[in-house]
């Protein structure tokens, strides 16, 4: 792919969204991506870095869209991506990162987006939401049970598990609160959809199993617009907030799949089949009806299954895969 057909898909691409906001000053933003977005092996992050290598990462913020996303491409998958035929799984995310659907908007905020998961599988499979205030204050922090969860709804990684409140403080929260209202997600892979998500905290349940441990996330890769169920991959990460955290891939009749996705390790023997696998793959399977493909993240604790995300441009489109021919087989499976 050369710099003058990414240029020109670029430019093509800018014409079917909205035009960018007045980004601050390089430096800013790359300050701000560089610590406070936490790390996520599932997804690009910037690292703490030099004083030369912040240069060198505010020159890129000047780049266009479609080059900067060629270059961290080609540092992450080790190719420049195809914009023009694509052909890789991570190619065509690209493309949606690029050119997103209008429905991404809405469905990608993590408070909008209950509204739609309600009227698909009903409210009990979304987790209990405490509080959305617009404005966090010491009132809130104080009105919030002993134990929950803080997010912010407009990007990746923003999650504060609080097990004990009297562990941490208003200040605490409030000074976390503000880096993650501050830091527009849109700079990080540039994924456009998340250029118009107005930030917002949010307050939710601590979902705990019976032995008080948090669930494991399930990452249903779901590829539709095929006639009868969906193909569906599970990316299983368990004890995703501990230090013991490992990401397994399952076929739908629970095979162990010799694949990793992203930068999580595999584990040596695959986990117990789940008793509520067959509601896990069938409410994943209606959340995709209306889409080619989505990632749906659920957690299914004791029986139970609870959304988690919907996620249309996963790992940014520059999700390693091991081994790599998993990118071209599921490129084939996404149209």
């Amino acid at each position: 792919m050369t710099t003058t057909k990414s240029a020109q898909f670029d430019q093509k691409a800018a014409t079917s969204t909205p035009s960018h906001k007045e980004a601050p000053p390089s430096e800013i933003i790359v300050a701000k991506h560089a610590n406070l977005v936490q790390e996520d092996p599932y997804r690009p992050t910037p690292q703490s870095v030099s004083t030369v290598r912040r240069l060198k990462e505010a020159a890129k913020c000047m780049l266009p869209d479609s080059l900067f996303l060629s270059m961290l491409h080609h540092k992450r998958i080790g190719r420049y991506p195809n914009l023009l035929r694509p052909a890789t799984f991570n190619e065509k995310i690209l493309q949606r990162n690029l050119r997103p659907d209008p429905r991404y908007i809405s469905l990608t905020d993590k408070l909008s987006v209950r509204e739609y998961i309600a009227a698909k599988i009903g409210e009990k499979h979304l987790i209990p939401l405490i509080s959305a205030p617009e404005v966090f204050t010491r009132e809130v922090f104080d009105a919030l049970p002993g134990s929950f969860v803080m997010k912010a709804n407009h990007g990746s990684t923003f999650v504060e598990i609080v097990r004990d409140k009297s562990e941490t403080s208003f200040e605490k929260l409030q000074l976390l609160a503000g880096q993650w209202l501050s830091t527009e997600f849109y700079y990080v892979a540039r994924e456009r959809h998340y250029r118009t998500i107005k930030p917002r905290i949010f307050f939710e349940q601590l979902l705990l199993d019976q032995s008080g441990q948090i669930p494991a996330d399930y990452k249903l890769h779901c590829f539709g617009g095929r006639p009868g169920r969906p193909i569906i991959y599970i990316l299983v990460i368990s004890d995703r907030f501990g230090k013991a955290t490992h990401g397994d891939v399952y076929d739908v009749d629970w095979n162990h799949l010799d694949v990793a996705i992203g930068y999580y390790k595999r584990s040596a023997k695959p986990a117990p089949r789940p008793k509520n696998l067959a509601s896990v793959l069938d409410i994943a399977a209606t959340l995709c009806e209306d889409f080619d493909y989505v990632r749906v993240d659920l957690y299914a604790p004791d029986n139970q299954v609870f959304f988690g995300e919907l996620t249309f441009t996963p790992g940014a489109g520059v999700l390693p895969f091991t081994p790599d021919s998993i990118d071209y087989e599921w490129g084939k499976l996404l149209g």
